[in-house]
This record gives C-alpha cells, sequence and structure tokens, in this order.
C-alpha cells in the first residue's frame, strides 16, 4: 500500500499533471472563496447592531465559524469541483503504469457529474457529523478517518474499475474487496485532514486507486485481448 500511495503522491505533482492540479485547485478556492464573500456579507446585511463591540464580535465569530465550517466543506467541494477532471488523471496514470495496455474508458459526462454529486454530498454529511462530534475528544478523529476511509476507498476504486468494466461489475469488485479498500482508504482519509494537502485529495485518490485496481484485479478479458493485439501490431 505505501508503495502505490508514495508513487500516486509524487506523480500527481508530476508536469503532465500540473495542469489538472492547477485547474482544480483554482476552482475550488474559488468556490470555497465565494461561499465566504456570501455568508459574510449575508451576516452584515442582516446583523447590524448599534453597538460597535458587538458588531465586532458579532464578525469574529462568524469569522471563526466560516474557517471551521470551510475547513469541513474542503472535502465535498474539492471532491464536486475535481470530478471535471478526474477521467484526465485517470487516464495520464493508465498511460504511466501500462503504456501498451488498452486505455479505459471515459466515465459519461452525465453519469461523472451525479457521482461526484452524490460523493459531495455524502462527503458533506459526514463531515458534518464529524463538526458536531468536533467536541468529542477522539470520537470526532474516530469517526472521521473511519467514514472518510470507507466512502474514499469505496468512490475512487469504483471510478477506476467503472473504466474497463460496467457499473455492476465495478460495484461487486469493489465489494468483493471491501476490507480491503478500507485499509487502502484510509491514506485518502489521511490526506483529507491536512490543510492544503487535502485541496489535492481526490486527484491524489484517483491515481492511488487507479493503481490499486490494477493490482487487486486482472483487466476484463475484452481489454486482455485489445492489449495483446496492440502487442501484436507493434
Amino acid at each position: 500500500m505505501i508503495d502505490l500511495a508514495t508513487a500516486a503522491f509524487r506523480q500527481i505533482f508530476t508536469p503532465p499533471f500540473r495542469a489538472v492540479t492547477i485547474k482544480s485547485v483554482a476552482l475550488t478556492l474559488g468556490v470555497l472563496a465565494l461561499v465566504w464573500i456570501a455568508v459574510t456579507s449575508g451576516v452584515g446585511h442582516l446583523v447590524a447592531l448599534q453597538n460597535w463591540w458587538l458588531d465586532t464580535a458579532v464578525s469574529v465569530l462568524t469569522g471563526l465559524g466560516l474557517f471551521i465550517g470551510l475547513a469541513f466543506l474542503i472535502a465535498p467541494v474539492t471532491a464536486l469541483v475535481a470530478g471535471l477532471f478526474l477521467d484526465d488523471v485517470a487516464e495520464r496514470v493508465e498511460r504511466e503504469i501500462d503504456p501498451e495496455g488498452p486505455p479505459g474508458r471515459p466515465v459519461p459526462a452525465g453519469r461523472a457529474v451525479l457521482l461526484a454529486a452524490r460523493f459531495a454530498g455524502v462527503s458533506a454529511l459526514v463531515n458534518l457529523a464529524a463538526l458536531l462530534l468536533l467536541f468529542v475528544p477522539g470520537v470526532n478523529l474516530i469517526a472521521f478517518f473511519a467514514a472518510n476511509a470507507y466512502l474514499a476507498g469505496r468512490e475512487y476504486f469504483e471510478l477506476a474499475a467503472m473504466r474497463y468494466r460496467s457499473v455492476e461489475e465495478a460495484r461487486a469488485l469493489r465489494a468483493r474487496h471491501a476490507a480491503r479498500l478500507f485499509l487502502y482508504g484510509l491514506p485518502i482519509a489521511a490526506m483529507m485532514a491536512v490543510p492544503v494537502l487535502n485541496l489535492f485529495t481526490p486527484l491524489f485518490g484517483t491515481a492511488f486507486m487507479v493503481r490499486v485496481h490494477r493490482r487487486l484485479a486482472p483487466l476484463p478479458a475484452p481489454a486482455q485481448a485489445a492489449s495483446q493485439a496492440l502487442a501484436r501490431s507493434n
């Protein structure tokens, strides 16, 4: 697991990934900035106190609450934004680890958006639950890592598998390796917990799980046949 995670982490910062990384991170920061501006402006219009120190206190508390809230929103927002680019990431990883192998099929745009929205929604609920448990020492960290490891292992593995398999086959394969995928999801959950690095989580998760998919399961027969035909033609 460590070797796959290390290779994936290094790859997302290499020149071929740079354009995708910059676009994904820039869009994520833009969305978070819009949320910050909208909330602070709304509070400023709704709460207009005559006493300057009360007004200052409300502004400070609003900013503090927003900072904590946005920290927990980074995971779903990055998942939603990066969902637009994950097929590009997966394709680049596939080319690097198996240059002569058959490329995977991109997930249809509509399905990709739905998958990203679903993952973002579930991730938001999980991180909201972790936020509510913020003042319960120990429990919040366990809940955060366990839930996000499960979700990340599930979603990013299915994305990698669906490039070569039907939705049903990808889900069956994921269910067959559920315990191992939970463990493989832990490095992704750990990255979610690190400020700044958590902006790169979807890119890392995709690069990591493409490698995991190749290690856990051979390519389906049609893909293997295509690979052999390509090798003979060369």
